[in-house]
């Protein structure tokens, strides 16, 4: 008997262990990923230098990104629920990349934006098969999840940094160098393939499908927070920079720190929100955490100075405490469609952002980006009453230990840590 507990034991640890690398490797390719996300906000005040953009024209851009993502990311949701593809890890990492990279080439503003839009494609169709497979690998842990979530903060953060040794050294014409974390990327989702298809091989049958009921009504309360999120983020991710600028009176670097603190502070904020949530439910962590944000986004828009940083690091901490617990809470509103519930909580995170940035800047042309700025305060709010309507849904059964993929290392080595 005691050797058949120990064994049990060290069965288990092997399996976190290999758990655990899965969800480091999902992380780095998160990262590779998102890179291109924050990398179309980061590219916009060299389109206005080089090529005299408006405000409107650049942050059309943005759009160009969001729009087919909007589109495309529930679709590939949609096909992943019919059928496990995760073989779109990698290709989709390579097209997001190749489209933002090959951007900057040629003076073409139509041509800018389809290169922009195929980089977004690409993005689109890496999340929903990313958030599936990540949620078979953490074993239903937020923690877990906070850190597959947190590698796609991590690239946000180091696109401003990417963005301005390439193109702030070499100017546009460099913007081919951007796809390098693409090929990287690519590389790191390998092993995490390899060991589903062994994975696959050793249970022989599929997981039994979840015997509760898609729970609509909250999942659409749920997506409409998330939509107000994603318009105060890709608003603040598009016209921070400037913001910062006039309100400091500092140059190109200022801004780009601005940048850089919006998308680091997001890194703190998902691992606490994940933490956070394993001792409290999700629900009331992201009511909370949209309270936050409203003071934090008015004083991102009123307080003047170096106080400003301040507040970006919040309105960043305010508005990622969400993110990760978002996903998994659609995914538990509909359990029998993961795949559609990733697409529309993850594609909406950005795309629908997108979709407003240029009002936003229309409006900015119009009067001033302060004024501009002023009616993302509100936004929070509503998230805030929205999650007042919404309870904690059951988590879903962890999955059988044989489920979770297995990584490179022999399990042995794995249970010696």
């Amino acid at each position: 008997m005691a050797d058949n507990r120990a064994e049990k034991r060290v069965r288990k640890r092997a399996r976190r262990g290999t758990g655990n690398r899965a969800i480091r490797l999902l992380s780095l390719g998160h990262a590779c990923v998102d890179v291109y996300q924050g990398a179309v906000a980061a590219l916009v005040p060299y389109f206005v230098a080089e090529r005299a953009y408006t405000y409107a024209a650049a942050s059309g851009l943005v759009l160009a990104a969001s729009l087919l993502s909007s589109v495309a990311q529930p679709l590939f949701g949609l096909l992943t629920d019919r059928r496990a593809m995760p073989w779109l890890l990698p290709v989709s990492t390579i097209v997001g990349g190749l489209g933002i990279a090959l951007s900057g080439l040629g003076g073409s503003y139509a041509l800018t934006l389809v290169f922009v839009a195929v980089g977004g494609i690409g993005v689109a169709a890496y999340h929903p098969e990313s958030a599936r497979v990540a949620r078979v690998a953490s074993g239903g842990s937020n923690t877990a999840m906070g850190w597959f979530s947190l590698g796609g903060n991590l690239g946000f953060a180091f696109a401003p940094i990417l963005v301005a040794v390439v193109v702030g050294v070499g100017g546009l014409r460099f913007s081919p160098l951007l796809v390098l974390p693409a090929l990287v990327g690519s590389l790191l989702c390998l092993p995490v393939l390899r060991g589903m298809r062994r994975a696959a091989v050793t249970t022989g049958a599929p997981a039994p499908p979840p015997a509760r009921r898609d729970d609509w009504p909250s999942f659409v309360r749920l997506a409409l927070a998330v939509v107000c999120r994603s318009i105060v983020f890709v608003g603040l991710s598009t016209f921070v920079s400037f913001h910062v600028r006039e309100r400091t009176g500092g140059g190109m670097a200022a801004g780009t720190a601005a940048l850089v603190v919006l998308y680091l502070g997001g890194a703190v904020g998902t691992v606490l929100g994940g933490r956070l949530a394993d001792r409290r439910d999700r629900v009331t962590v992201v009511r909370r955490s949209y309270l936050l944000t409203v003071l934090a986004v008015a004083g991102l828009v009123l307080v003047p100075g170096p106080g400003i940083y301040l507040f970006v690091a919040l309105t960043s901490a305010g508005l990622y405490i969400p993110f990760s617990l978002q996903v998994t809470l659609g995914q538990d509103y509909l359990p029998n469609r993961v795949g559609t519930a990733s697409g529309i909580t993850l594609g909406l995170t950005i795309s629908v952002g997108g979709l407003f940035s240029p009002l936003i800047g229309r409006l900015a042309d119009a009067t001033s980006l302060g004024t501009a700025l002023a009616p993302l305060i509100a936004l929070p709010a509503v998230a805030w009453l929205l999650f007042r309507t919404l309870a904690e849904p059951a988590p879903p059964a962890r999955p059988a230990p044989a489920a979770v993929p297995p990584a490179v290392p022999p399990a042995g080595e794995e249970a010696k840590g």
